[in-house]
This record gives structure tokens, C-alpha cells and sequence, in this order.
């Protein structure tokens, strides 16, 4: 299979996701090869496999139907994500069926139910609440069913492809402290978070922001913190913010949607100007993050996580095929955590 370096893509999107019931009858599973050799867990990222071009290869007559149960399609990222799996699992004439259970753990439990009923080969999650879907995970499993989780340490899986949260927490407010205390000559400044605590290991980026924060900038004041997980949410809550705290001058986001609409709020109160002491610093690097960041605008820096949304979707769709054909992984495969600011950007993402 040829490898595909994919590092850079804008995908607009309009996703039609079919019922879970598209996963037929499931064929006998392939005997287990060896695993290939792997890194140490110890570098973030490094015992990943690498992103091949999924889409093509030759997989006999073995053609798997996989599951997949979203938190949600309103994320950017996640959305650009899914649509990459789609086509590669199009390319591979496997039957892909992707669910968005709208952030409710009892509605993702039942789409796990559907596509064990349906006999998918393997199932991917990426948890609302990893604890209330490790019973019908372990299920899943008991039936032959190969299990992926996204984002989460779960134990009835197979392979775990998973951030070490609270250290990408930790690269955020690592980055907006090292800013303060070049910009402000005191280190004194108000500063917002834009965290998700409804969602653990959102909370855990939270929770390492904050530390690193406290750590690295203790004379910078959190003053505001509220949830923001997508643009609309952003843009509301800094708006909310800076009529409360118009002194706000650094905000730290656990995702790429609150440093979106954080942008934008910002444009909306400082007009065409930019003060070089105003920054957003968050974590996906999506398209309106790189744009603003390309554009002069406010977002400063945002971790990439594997890479661009496109290389992330041929990792975990490498990840779905390998195990789905037979193939024993490490039970936790880390991501990379790449900061990004307009210096790199182009290197990162091969713009």
C-alpha cells in the first residue's frame, strides 16, 4: 500500500450518515498476524503507525463493515475526520456507517447495540462517557467484534488511539505563558479559558492549562472560564467575557471551536485593529485557526494533534483496517502534539 502524506485539506462538507442497520452479515475473521514492532510508549506519538493511503489496497475478499459513533458533527475537525474515513473506506469498497450521537452517552450506548445486531467487523468510538459503554464494548467483543476507542484509556477494547490529555493541557498554557512573559513586561495580564468539563478528558486540558498557567505565569489572573466546544459556542462566550472583563487580553481553549469563535470575537470588539498583545492559544489547528493565524488575526498558536484532520482520518482508518484484518496492536497507540504558529505552519502542513 502506498503511503499517502496528505497535510493539508479544507473540506467542505455536508455529511449524510446512513442507519447503522447498513452493516450485514459478518464474514470469518482472518487469523492473527504478528504485530510490527513498535516504539516505546514514551514520546508522545511515536509508537503511532503511519498514515498510509488506506484507500486502494488490496485486502482480498475480505470486505469489512465498520461502525463508527461520533460525539458530535458540529465539531470542524471531527466532521472533516469522519469524511476522510468515509472515503477511504469507499475506496476499499468497505461499508462504512457513521453515527453522531449529539453528545448523549445513552444514545451512543444504543448505536453501539445497533452495529453489534449488525454485525460490523469493527466497531470505533469516541466516548461521551467511556464508563457507560464499557459493558456493551465488552459485549461487542464477546461477539467477535474488533473495538477502536477515540480519544479514551478503555479497558474492553482493542486498541486505544488516544491523547495524553492532560499533557497537551500542559503545551497549551506552556505556549500562553511563554507569550505573557514575552509581551507583558510584568507577566500581568487577564486571561479567559474556554474549557468542555462535561467531557473528562476535555476537563483533564482543561485541568493543564490551568496548571501550567499558574506555573509559568503566576502574575497573569484567570478572571473568566467557561464551556465552549464548537465557533458558535466560542464566539458567545468570549462575548459574554469581554463585556464582563474588556481587559482580556490571552485566552486558552481546550479545541479548535472556542479559538474559532474566540477570533471572531475579538474582531468583532477590536474592529480592523490587532493589538500585538491580545492571543488565542488552543489545540487542532483547524482551517479557521491556520487562516487566522496566516492572516494576522488573534489565534497565536494551536497544538496539531497527529496532523492535519485528513492525516489524523488515514491513521485511525490505518488503525480500523489493520485490527479489522486479523492484525494485534498495542493496546494504547499515542498521538503526536505538534505547536503550530504562523513560523511552522507551512513546515507542519506542508502549505
Amino acid at each position: 500500500m502506498k503511503k499517502r502524506k496528505v497535510l493539508s485539506l479544507i473540506l467542505a462538507m455536508a455529511m449524510v450518515v446512513s442507519v447503522a442497520a447498513g452493516c450485514g452479515s459478518k464474514q470469518e475473521e482472518p487469523a492473527a498476524t504478528e504485530p510490527a514492532p513498535t516504539e516505546e510508549a514514551g514520546d508522545a506519538g511515536e509508537d503511532a503507525p503511519e498514515a498510509d493511503a488506506a484507500g486502494g489496497e488490496e485486502t482480498g475478499d475480505k470486505k469489512l463493515k465498520l461502525g463508527i459513533s461520533i460525539q458530535t458533527l458540529g465539531n470542524q475537525v471531527w466532521a472533516q475526520q469522519m469524511a476522510g474515513i468515509q472515503e477511504n473506506a469507499d475506496a476499499d469498497g468497505f461499508e462504512c456507517t457513521i453515527v453522531d450521537c449529539n453528545e448523549n452517552a445513552n444514545t451512543q450506548l444504543d448505536q453501539i447495540e445497533n452495529f453489534i445486531t449488525a454485525k460490523c467487523d469493527v466497531i470505533m468510538v469516541n466516548p461521551v462517557d467511556p464508563d457507560a459503554i464499557e459493558d456493551v464494548c465488552k459485549k461487542a467483543r464477546e461477539a467477535g467484534i474488533k473495538v477502536v476507542c477515540w480519544d479514551n484509556e478503555m479497558e474492553n477494547t482493542d486498541v486505544n488511539w488516544v491523547i495524553r490529555n492532560r499533557e497537551l493541557g500542559e503545551v497549551i498554557g506552556t505556549e500562553a505563558a511563554n507569550w505573557i512573559n514575552e509581551t507583558f513586561a510584568d507577566g500581568k495580564c487577564e486571561v479567559a479559558v474556554l474549557g468542555y468539563p462535561q467531557t473528562p478528558i476535555l476537563l483533564e486540558r482543561e485541568e493543564g492549562i490551568l496548571a501550567k498557567l499558574e506555573e509559568l505565569a503566576p502574575n497573569a489572573e484567570v478572571v473568566a472560564n467557561q464551556p465552549a466546544i464548537n465557533p458558535t459556542e466560542g464566539l458567545n462566550a468570549m462575548e459574554t467575557i469581554l463585556q464582563a472583563h474588556p481587559d482580556v487580553k490571552v485566552v486558552c481553549c481546550i479545541g479548535g471551536g472556542g479559538a474559532a469563535g474566540s477570533n471572531e470575537a475579538f474582531k468583532g470588539f477590536y474592529g480592523s485593529e490587532v493589538p500585538e498583545d491580545v492571543g488565542v492559544f488552543a489545540a487542532d489547528c483547524t482551517d479557521e485557526e491556520q487562516a487566522s493565524m496566516k492572516n494576522g488575526e488573534f489565534n497565536r498558536m494551536s497544538v496539531a494533534i497527529t496532523g492535519s484532520p485528513r492525516t489524523n482520518a488515514d491513521v485511525i482508518y490505518d488503525i480500523m483496517k489493520r485490527v479489522g484484518l486479523g492484525e494485534t496492536m498495542d493496546h494504547n497507540v499515542y498521538r503526536d502534539l505538534i505547536p503550530v504558529t504562523a513560523d511552522n505552519i507551512d513546515e507542519v502542513f506542508g502549505n
